[in-house]
């Protein structure tokens, strides 16, 4: 049921994706905002009764309605599953910005550029070269296709039901929410919903690489996987971007203006600079990567029946 749920969702999003994500998350917004309210006493341990009151009713609810679905009929289950998926799973969650920024750069529109990655990045890009535009593009769509495409899958295949898939795409919201700049060694509210989302992408971040080794070049992705993932301020992040730039051959990373300051960051990749080729073939890579997880998916459902 897991494969055929995936590739059902994948197919609805393609043909009828969700116009209007974000008004769904709207109602988890105000739930985190009152949690934060109430428990947020700079203290970790009450960022941990947050994250539990946040997480714990979400899917033990996503579990039992999916327990009840499978028992009145398997068809219902099926239907819960690919509902779930649709909301938490899925390229069109980031597509669309990726799709116009390549559109904007094949017509010389820098500005539009410019502006489209502000909006998708939450921050301002003026003053970025074609080069920089094209390197921060590729970065945001192969981490968000961990995030939204790949670890939903993993999580979801290993969880029964849709639990999996609504257990990580919270977790990522609340550390988005509650600890957005922070790592798992800050102390405060934020410590735990940050601690509890590195766990859980912890094995599906570096599944996502390696998947972009075995369909990319293998061996710069895991030269740059083992050598530059270390450097990056977020680790796990950074094990995705340094796999996927060295798969693509492309230098990702390196310095940017941001406003009036500079941020400063090593650099990803071996091989050339970014340039708007490179958005082509990071849409191969990724359409690469998804085919080889739902073969092995395939793979393993079948050989559940069989044994």
């Amino acid at each position: 049921m897991a494969f055929l749920s995936l590739v059902l969702a994948l197919l609805l999003e393609q043909w009828r994706p969700l116009s209007d994500r974000r008004s769904l998350f709207v109602p988890v917004e105000r739930y985190a905002r009152f949690l934060e309210r109430q428990f947020n006493a700079g203290e970790t341990q009450h960022g941990t009764i947050a994250w539990l009151c946040a997480v714990l009713p979400a899917v033990l609810g996503s579990w039992l309605l999916y327990a009840l679905f499978a028992r009145a009929s398997p068809l219902l289950a099926l239907a819960f599953n690919i509902a779930a998926l649709y909301l938490t799973l899925g390229f069109r969650q980031f597509s669309h910005y990726f799709t116009d920024i390549h559109l904007a750069l094949k017509e010389e529109d820098l500005p539009r550029a410019r502006a489209l990655l502000a909006t998708w990045r939450g921050e301002g890009c003026e003053g970025l070269s074609r080069e920089e535009i094209v390197r921060l593009t590729i970065e945001e769509a192969l981490a968000a296709s961990h995030r939204h495409v790949f670890a939903v899958m993993f999580w979801f295949v290993l969880l029964p039901g849709p639990i999996g898939a609504v257990l990580y795409r919270l977790c990522y919201f609340l550390r988005w929410r509650w600890a957005p700049e922070l790592g798992p060694d800050f102390e405060g509210f934020g410590r735990f919903p940050a601690l509890a989302f590195a766990v859980l992408d912890w094995i599906p971040a570096r599944l996502t690489a390696m998947t972009f080794a075995i369909v990319g070049d293998f061996e710069d992705a895991v030269f740059c996987w083992r050598s530059q993932a270390e450097q990056w301020k977020d680790r796990t992040t950074g094990i995705v971007l340094a796999a996927g730039a060295g798969a693509l051959g492309v230098k990702l990373g390196s310095s940017y203006p941001c406003g009036d300051a500079v941020v400063e960051r090593p650099e990803l990749g071996l091989g050339e600079l970014a340039d708007a080729g490179f958005l082509d073939s990071t849409v191969g890579l990724v359409w690469r990567a998804l085919v080889l997880w739902l073969a092995l998916i395939l793979l393993i459902s079948v050989a559940r029946v069989v044994t």
